[in-house]
């Protein structure tokens, strides 16, 4: 197909399929003074103006009122939006063209313009940003012969990136005298700086598509999974010969550390030396901050990298700014919370740092399998507060450095999580034996999917199992550590109500591809983990607790109801593995390769 053939197919498009349906409008007669506050309200930019009948007259936006307020003679108690609107109303029919709403914004030099239904009336706004984007998508298509290596390309660059941040556990390992776990470390970290060169000299530096970069982001995890395997076969004693079981173990451990799943396979890791306890909680820090984001918007102007808001489930402008700040406070971040516990309990230093990475990236991997044994309620509470953090999104952060918060609906969001969290906690608590501060302790765990634990997860009371099952499942706010399908999705779903109510507001072409994402991942969330437990039922576990222990894997929460251990053999390890792979990118990741429609 020709670029010009593809451009047209775009352009040919109806209006009534990329139409903004969130419409505000107000009488001429309201002041501007109300139109601020309704305005900031609803969340948009704009407002018609209709008069007595419903007919649009005129149109004001944020920008007018701004301007309209910084001059000296204007009392905004008294200027009505009918004394600043500008009229008449540019508009077009939503049986038109794209073609056409160019055409006409061109000639008015207009970047946006009013939808009128058949009866006409307003039903939305179309912005030539829309159509831009569409455009670029044509020219995006004529790419997909090089999208390969310009995939290659970028994944040498963030190789590399990675080779060189594993050096520093490496350095620490070196300081502390050990050998070993310094040369696992230090051969990992070489092949990484290695591989992304060779795939530099044969890739090519060219911008990738949506679907290059998912491809992109899933590929860096999995490397990064696979040489992170070096580490473990240098300093883990497998007790295993056999290669493949062997290859399976060292697998999910390293799955386990660079997706925030926290499993191990290991009994004691209290017998671990103290530079390989640092290392893997600082794999999971790396892992849980989302790293390979950061290196691809290093490469990706602004405009590009919003692209990627679709499998990083959150609103957030302004991305590469936040990542850099994002990674300092979270560097400072951990600094307080291991001084915090080491001066607590006045333990080991670097166990206090490893607990610390690791409940700030919803880790749960111990430095000790009795470290909890000894906390007491200042180092829980130390503790909670971490996992917390770790669970808000990015943006919440960042907002307090830019000292207000980014959107209402990021707002909400975290409300709506801290509210859930309360109601899984007292439910939990209300429907257990034993100390209310475990028990608070134990489901932060998991509505964060850190896995910390210190109860056995086999022992539930049925209540205590199925709410906590859930909250595995919800996981954290979208755009942070935390795993599970997150409550920005679950706020995108809640939009299903409109698709059913013939009277509702029609909801836009992209509020539905995010509402059949959500319901893709909710799925993918819960039949994956039933087929775990159906095979494992056939091998003679028991299937509730194999249930459990898939929704933990694939929610990336680590919590353990017996059926994950050493003794599992290496196929249901490699899933375990690959589950908890799927849970740090989502699956939205998947999606997006293979159903290439809802990136349109």
């Amino acid at each position: 197909m020709s670029q010009e053939k593809n451009l047209t197919d775009y352009l040919s498009k109806k209006v009534s399929q990329y139409y903004r349906t969130n419409v505000l409008m107000l009488s001429e007669h309201v002041k501007i003074t109300e139109a601020c506050t309704i305005l900031k309200k609803k969340d948009v930019d704009e407002i018609i103006v209709v008069d007595d009948s419903y007919n649009p007259i005129g149109i004001v936006t944020d920008e007018d009122i701004l301007t309209k307020l910084s001059e000296s003679l204007v009392n905004p108690l008294k200027t009505t939006l009918g004394d600043i609107m500008v009229f008449p109303v540019i508009t077009i029919g939503e049986d038109h063209f794209l073609s056409e709403a160019l055409e006409i914004m061109r000639e008015k030099k207009i970047r946006k313009i009013a939808v009128l239904s058949k009866s006409n009336l307003v039903v939305g706004i179309l912005y030539l940003d829309t159509i831009v984007n569409l455009v670029k998508k044509s020219l995006v298509k004529q790419q997909k012969q090089s999208t390969l290596w310009g995939v290659v390309w970028n994944l040498g660059v963030v190789t590399q990136f990675t080779g060189v941040l594993m050096f520093i556990p490496g350095i620490i390992a070196t300081l502390l005298n050990d050998p070993i776990v310094a040369t696992g470390i230090y051969v990992m970290s070489v092949l990484l700086i290695v591989s992304g060169f060779f795939m530099n000299s044969y890739g090519e530096k060219q911008p990738i598509t949506l679907r290059g970069t998912a491809i992109l982001v899933f590929a860096s995890f999995m490397i990064l999974v696979l040489f992170g395997m070096i580490p473990q076969l240098f300093v883990i004693h497998f007790d295993t010969n056999d290669p493949v079981k062997l290859f399976a173990d060292a697998f999910f451990e390293s799955s386990a550390g660079f997706t925030t799943g926290g499993y191990s396979l290991v009994e004691h890791p209290e017998e671990l030396p103290r530079s390989f306890t640092f290392y893997r909680g600082y794999a999971q820090f790396v892992g849980g901050l989302s790293f390979i984001y950061l290196i691809v918007t290093v490469f990706y102007p602004e405009k590009r990298v919003k692209t990627m808001k679709g499998f990083i489930s959150g609103n957030v402008p302004h991305l590469k700014e936040l990542f850099s700040i994002i990674t300092i406070i979270f560097s400072i971040y951990a600094v307080i919370i291991a001084l915090a516990l080491f001066y607590l309990g006045g333990g080991e230093i670097l166990d206090d740092f490893a607990l610390a990475f690791s409940a700030l990236s919803t880790g749960g991997t111990s430095p000790d399998s009795k470290i909890f044994d000894g906390f007491t309620t200042p180092e829980y509470i130390v503790m909670m507060i971490a996992m917390i953090l770790g669970s808000l999104p990015f943006g919440f952060h960042y907002a307090f450095v830019r000292t207000k918060f980014l959107s209402i609906n990021l707002t909400k969001e975290v409300i709506v999580y801290l509210i859930l969290l309360v109601i899984f906690c007292t439910i939990f608590t209300l429907s257990m034996d034993g100390n209310s501060l475990k028990n608070t302790f134990n489901m932060i765990s998991a509505s964060t999917t850190t896995g910390f634990a210190t109860m056995n997860m086999d022992n539930l009371s049925p209540v205590a199992y199925t709410i906590m099952i859930i909250a595995m499942i919800i996981g954290g706010c979208g755009f942070s550590t935390a795993g599970g399908i997150k409550i920005f999705r679950f706020m995108q779903l809640a939009k299903l109500r409109y698709i059913f109510d013939k009277n509702s507001v029609k909801i836009s072409e992209s509020d539905k591809k995010d509402i059949v994402v959500g319901l893709i991942i909710l799925g993918v969330s819960i039949i994956i983990p039933l087929l775990v437990a159906a095979y494992m039922h056939t091998l003679g576990y028991d299937f509730q607790d194999a249930f459990f222990d898939g929704v933990s894997a694939i929610t990336t929460t680590g919590h353990v109801a017996g059926t994950v251990s050493a003794a599992l053999n290496p196929f249901i390890t490699m899933v375990f593995g690959f589950l908890m792979i799927l849970g740090r990118i989502e699956i939205i990741l998947l999606v997006y390769m293979f159903v290439p429609k809802l990136m349109k």
